[in-house]
């Protein structure tokens, strides 16, 4: 389930990287992909046990505890960071969540805390973080989801609708950083496997409803890996893709069609 990241070169050596929600999971690939391209990592999470069983693998990397949904949370993380590295140069959201009610039970409560955790923890974290990115003219990547491009049957509508927030915001901002040598971009990841996540639960319920599921709704018919995610992430996180801002880099083995 796990594939080794295998460094390209893309001249991060030296930079300094915070990816929230990466104590496990895409987060976790995210951070391990930067450090093996030379950046210095800060890993944040929720929870101070998840962190403290992760810091150990990034030699030189810090762990900052805090819930990114809060904006002063958000801004005491960077802080640290500050204070650790000097500055920042690549700010990743990660954290989000689309575990939801199902369409067409929404309710009041459930709107706002799906919006927090899918589109308020990269608003928090980029207005914390702006002042520092403009001054070393950095660069932000946001993950998303193929569920704010497109109706997925079954998603949830509260993430769907957080997702396409987000890719409205990323587009919308992606100007006025720009203007001020930030750049922005957002990668939308279709369904990804690993340990915990929603399809490694759904495999072992239904194992051949899965695979009947990739075989006619995915070209690749397989899963993704955070790997992959890592990969494109790292990849624009880096100065070989200085010309790309303002887009929604879709990555789900040739499932959707928008």
């Amino acid at each position: 389930m796990h594939r080794p990241h295998r460094a390209m070169i893309l001249d991060l050596i030296g930079k300094s990287a915070l990816v929230t929600g990466s104590s496990r999971g895409i987060g976790r690939a995210i951070a391990e992909a930067l450090q093996d391209e030379g950046c210095r990592v800060a890993l944040n999470g929720r929870s101070a046990n998840d962190l403290a069983f992760a810091i150990p693998h990034f030699p030189g990397g810090i762990g900052v505890v805090g819930d990114v949904t809060q904006p002063q949370n958000a801004s005491d993380i960077v802080t640290q960071v500050i204070a650790a590295f000097g500055g920042l140069d690549v700010l990743v959201c990660n954290v989000g969540s689309g575990r939801s009610v199902p369409p067409g039970n929404e309710t009041p409560e459930e709107w706002q805390r799906v919006f927090a955790l899918n589109l308020w923890s990269a608003t928090n974290m980029i207005e914390a973080a702006k002042d520092t990115l403009i001054a070393n003219k950095g660069v932000i990547v946001c993950i998303s989801s193929i569920c704010g491009l497109e109706v997925i049957p079954g998603a949830p509508v509260t993430y769907s609708a957080a997702k396409a927030a987000l890719h409205a915001y990323v587009r919308g901002v992606a100007r006025p950083l720009g203007k001020r040598g930030v750049r922005i971009n957002a990668v939308a990841p279709g369904n990804i496997l690993f340990d915990g996540s929603v399809w490694s639960q759904k495999l072992a319920e239904d194992k051949q409803s899965v695979n009947a599921m990739l075989q006619r709704e995915v070209s690749l018919s397989s899963l993704g890996s955070p790997q992959d995610i890592a990969d494109l992430v790292t990849y624009l996180s880096s100065p070989r893709s200085a010309f790309a801002t303002g887009q929604i880099w879709t990555l789900d083995g040739g499932q959707t069609h928008s």
